[in-house]
């Protein structure tokens, strides 16, 4: 196996662990906060899906699913185009307000067709391609989707967590 599969393996699976912690929950499970400072399972999926789109576009040369399939307009988010979640207050958190769980799985979904299509694009050599020269060492490529994909992990368990809590309450 090398490396593009086992990275699709991986988004693969954020993929089913989004599914499962958003399916069935209603807007106020989703929109559910731990306490006042928490993040909510909307919030959670929502910015680990934009931070997935910013950073696959960014690597792949081309535009965010965000916007070119006006996701942005569906989910009325009062946030710029370009926002990803970071750096959100808790007001911000808190205005991140879902109807339907299948927004969020429908967002997630389309940004993980156009991850796995990319991927299936690479070899392991292009994984090793500098994307980020901001830091040193310089980011490639497969350092960035690997810390994407760890960042997606963190926040797909904090959400599965908080709908854990929820479903139990």
């Amino acid at each position: 196996m090398h490396g593009p599969d086992l990275l699709i393996d991986a988004f693969g699976r954020i993929r089913d662990r989004v599914n499962a912690t958003v399916d069935g929950l209603t807007p106020s499970q989703l929109a559910h906060r731990v306490d006042p400072g928490a993040n909510s399972i909307a919030w959670l999926v929502w910015h680990l899906t934009r931070i997935q789109d910013d950073h696959i576009a960014h690597v792949a040369g081309i535009d965010q699913v965000w916007t070119s399939g006006n996701w942005n307009d569906r989910f009325g988010l009062p946030f710029p185009d370009d926002a990803t979640g970071y750096g959100h207050t808790s007001e911000d958190v808190a205005a991140v307000k879902i109807d339907d769980p299948a927004l969020l799985i429908g967002y997630h979904a389309a940004t993980h067709e156009i991850t796995e299509g990319f991927l299936r694009e690479l070899d392991d050599e292009t994984l090793g391609r500098v994307v980020d020269e901001r830091y040193d060492p310089p980011v490639t490529m497969g350092v960035r989707l690997v810390s994407v994909i760890g960042d997606n992990y963190q926040h797909i368990g904090q959400a599965a967590f908080v709908r854990g809590i929820v479903l139990r309450g």
